[in-house]
């Protein structure tokens, strides 16, 4: 399916970006929130892999393997997004000392 691909590139693309941006922030509170957003964009990465996986081959180890793929994507990006609102209050404080 044409747009998983592009879901999956996308989320690849958004991946990359949030790393390299975590990696150049100097703020600690503020590199964890980016690398929860990094964390989000792998897990559903992984999710749409393993989605594209189920629709594009018909056996029974294809299925397996992205389903797993599925639940650890999905897993991942739930976790990551916890992450991230647990770290955003701390981001605005950080902002606001700031200024």
């Amino acid at each position: 399916m044409p747009v998983l691909v592009v879901l999956i590139i996308f989320s690849l693309a958004f991946y990359l970006y949030y790393r390299v941006k975590s990696y150049r922030s100097n703020k600690q509170a503020e590199k964890s929130w980016i690398s929860a957003k990094a964390s989000i964009a792998l897990g559903l990465f992984v999710a749409f892999f393993g989605l594209n996986q189920l629709f594009m081959f018909r056996s029974t180890l294809s299925f397996v393997v992205g389903i797993i793929f599925l639940l650890i994507g999905f897993g991942s990006a739930w976790v990551g997004y916890r992450a991230y609102k647990h770290y955003l209050p701390y981001v605005l404080k950080e902002i606001k000392e700031q200024q």
